[in-house]
């Protein structure tokens, strides 16, 4: 326990900016703190005291703001940054390196039962207001965008934005997928539609055209005959 203590106020150290000393951190950063409490709530959780666990958890998530299930694995050398509204779910795992920012939840779907938060590996950086929805994997260093939901897997070293979320970079370039779909232009899609129906409609005139022309052809014919017949 003690040890991912150091862990977790080392990385913070190395990570932070703001950080001037290891004893600053220890005494004021409340993710720091969170992440004490739980682990003593994950050692009753995991020696069947529940209820102990779960009441350490709420009274942690009282003075911090950050609620994490007792059950939820969490590596050390971890770092939530000021952590407000931080949520992490009773399935969620945690790898070393792994950054929270305020408001980001690891959570479930409803939908899903056993695994149903999500496994978040080495060095991933989950930005403010991030929603993680499901029992998938964030590849190692990946980085999920402010405010993004991600509701399926993200693959190592993506860099995730938007609802839902979408894969914008992976080692720093662009997806094949994502460039076809740059090089799609709507405008040029539709403009090209259009031509296309008045290239139907315009042939569609024709045949009427060529159809009353051939029925008057036919009755001039006829009219003709009638004459020649008187």
């Amino acid at each position: 326990m003690f040890k991912k203590l150091r862990a977790d106020i080392n990385f913070a150290k190395k990570i932070d900016p703001a950080a001037r000393s290891k004893f600053e951190i220890w005494l004021t950063y409340s993710g720091v703190h969170a992440l004490s409490w739980h682990r003593v709530a994950y050692f009753f959780h995991k020696i069947r005291f529940r209820l102990l666990a779960r009441i350490i958890s709420q009274t942690c998530r009282f003075f911090t703001g950050i609620e994490i299930h007792p059950a939820a694995k969490i590596a050390g050398g971890v770092f939530i940054d000021h952590g407000a509204g931080v949520v992490i779910g009773e399935t969620a795992e945690i790898e070393e390196g792994v950054v929270i920012y305020q408001g980001a939840t690891l959570g479930g779907t409803g939908k899903e039962k056993g695994k149903r938060h999500p496994t978040v590996k080495k060095g991933a950086v989950i930005s403010a207001g991030a929603k993680i929805l499901g029992g998938f994997t964030v590849g190692e260093y990946a980085k999920i965008g402010a405010g993004a939901v991600v509701l399926k897997e993200v693959p190592p070293y993506a860099t995730v934005v938007g609802v839902p979320g979408m894969v914008v970079r992976i080692n720093g370039e662009k997806p094949a997928d994502n460039m076809q779909q740059e090089k799609r232009d709507p405008i040029l899609e539709e403009i090209c539609r259009l031509r296309e129906r008045v290239y139907n409609l315009e042939e569609k005139l024709k045949d009427k055209q060529t159809e009353k022309d051939k029925t008057k052809t036919d009755e001039n014919i006829n009219e003709a005959n009638q004459n020649e017949n008187l």
